[in-house]
């Protein structure tokens, strides 16, 4: 049995580090004396606090630390994988959001825009079924993932998707402004998707409709780019482009969702935002 500063010296972590770890149940000592309340640790306990240290080092919080002590070989490895997944698509997430910030602030959002490449290309009519939610920024992604996952559900029954998902904002989403905003998917057989829509009664503010012929312009942009408020970067240098060419925005701005998205990098391209335009 090992003294709790001689356990610390040996898992190289701090007697208050181990004394936190064992508040939070992920490294218990291997017996506490109960007459002056000093810890013991067994040798063959170090690994697993060196295991803890490594993944503090990380940053995982500790409820996660737990759940990857508590099992052992490839699930733990999965879980850290996971974990850094998530790491790293919050950090280019925020390495764009930084270079908005920083040509925003500096006067330079002409140089922004100019870093997003804007196309037109025509849409032929489709056919719909879609659901509508007045929602703030933060609730948004929830929103949208929910509702798309519904709709793609239920195309099956709707002779199937024939087209790209989009997401149409119907009016400004942000942290004081909620929409609404309106997912969509297009599907083959409208009579079907009447059909569907009449069998959900008032649930989700559910319709099924014809979406016109229409010409987008629109720029491309990456998973990363995807997470507000990054993405107003994109909108706006959609909306500058349409000004600098002289054409009239005919309709809400939306999002085209045309890849799978929860098997998407943050660097892979997964979206395009477009604005329907005039022809020109």
């Amino acid at each position: 049995m090992l003294t709790i500063g001689a356990f610390a010296a040996r898992a190289r972590l701090s007697p208050k580090a181990l004394r936190l770890y064992d508040r939070t149940g992920l490294l218990a000592p291997a017996h506490v004396d109960e007459a002056n309340g000093y810890r013991y640790y067994r040798a063959d306990q170090v690994e697993r606090a060196r295991l803890v240290a490594l993944l503090r080092r990380l940053d995982m919080p500790l409820a996660g630390i737990a759940a990857v002590v508590r099992e052992p070989g490839e699930p733990a490895a999965h879980r850290v994988a996971a974990y850094w997944r998530g790491v790293e698509e919050r950090i280019a997430a925020q390495r764009t959001l930084v270079d908005y910030l920083r040509a925003r602030l500096s006067g330079r959002s002409s140089e922004l825009y100019g870093k997003f490449g804007i196309r037109t290309m025509d849409v032929p009519a489709r056919y719909v079924i879609t659901q509508s939610r007045h929602t703030l920024a933060d609730e948004l992604p929830a929103w949208i993932g929910a509702s798309m996952t519904r709709l793609l559900t239920a195309a099956a029954a709707c002779g199937g998707v024939t087209g790209a998902p989009f997401v149409v904002y119907h009016a400004e989403v942000t942290q004081e402004s909620d929409g609404p905003v309106e997912t969509c998917v297009p599907v083959r057989d409208p009579a079907a998707a009447r059909a569907w829509v009449l069998s959900q009664g008032r649930s989700w503010d559910t319709r099924a409709r014809q979406e016109p012929a229409q010409r987008l312009a629109y720029t491309r942009i990456t998973k990363a780019q995807v997470v507000y408020p990054q993405i107003i970067a994109a909108f706006e240098a959609v909306e500058e482009w349409i000004a600098r060419q002289g054409l009239g925005i005919t309709g809400p701005s939306r999002e085209v969702y045309f890849t799978d998205w929860i098997s998407a990098d943050p660097d892979d391209e997964v979206c395009d935002v477009a604005f329907p335009v005039t022809a020109g």
